[in-house]
């Protein structure tokens, strides 16, 4: 089976302005959501584990001491993560759990279950059951690597922090919890096939990176 075709990121925006005036709105303010390049689906999962509940800045300092245990070119190949002491990550800066996750990154990848062409098919729930096998990956992370690593137009992130903040400012949500996920999610169904691109613009509109 092929690839899904990359969105068309134009007709995402004429499509979100035509039937919603708050993202209308928000489009027209913000600047232009470009694509995400399709990513190698291992290094994705491994720098999520690096940047939870971090901040961008911190994550970014460790991963350049993570990839300079892997000279020359800095890639952490699965064997070589695997045969790393623990040590060595923990003095670039990851935790003992973080150690372990990525350890069980590794050998999912090793047993060949990060095959980018096969998880590119899967539907948004088979993707996260696939991928929350893994230590330390939740439905969250999953569903980062949908929107950015692999580019897929239609994941509603309704569980961001990020996406809550914006929702509620934007569309004036005074509901909290569960109450709030429904209206959130009653909302978005509008957003259909293209609810991505729409959370993209939400998490613009407060000028910031996604929030775990």
């Amino acid at each position: 089976m092929a690839a899904p075709s990359p969105p068309n990121y134009s007709v995402a925006r004429h499509y979100l302005s035509q039937v919603d005036p708050v993202l209308a709105a928000i489009i027209a303010r913000g600047h232009v959501v470009q694509p995400s390049a399709h990513e190698d689906l291992y290094l994705a999962l491994l720098r999520a584990i690096v940047s939870q509940q971090i901040s961008t800045k911190a994550a970014a300092a460790i991963w350049r001491r993570v990839q300079a245990l892997f000279l020359p070119d800095g890639y952490p190949e699965p064997a070589a993560l695997l045969a790393l002491p623990e040590e060595d990550l923990r003095a670039a800066g990851i935790s003992r759990q973080k150690a372990g996750y990525l350890h069980d990154i590794a050998r999912f990848a090793q047993r060949d279950e990060l095959d980018h062409a096969h998880l590119s098919q899967l539907d948004a729930d088979a993707f996260t059951r696939h991928l929350t096998r893994i230590k330390g990956v939740g439905r969250w992370t999953a569903q980062m690597l949908q929107m950015f690593a692999l580019d897929q137009p239609d994941v509603f992130p309704e569980g961001d922090l990020g996406v809550q903040n914006a929702m509620r400012r934007h569309y004036g949500l005074q509901e909290t919890g569960r109450a709030l996920l429904r209206r959130m999610t009653e909302i978005a169904e509008a957003w259909r096939p293209y609810r991505s691109i729409a959370s993209k613009y939400l998490w613009q509109s407060l000028d910031n990176e996604p929030t775990r």
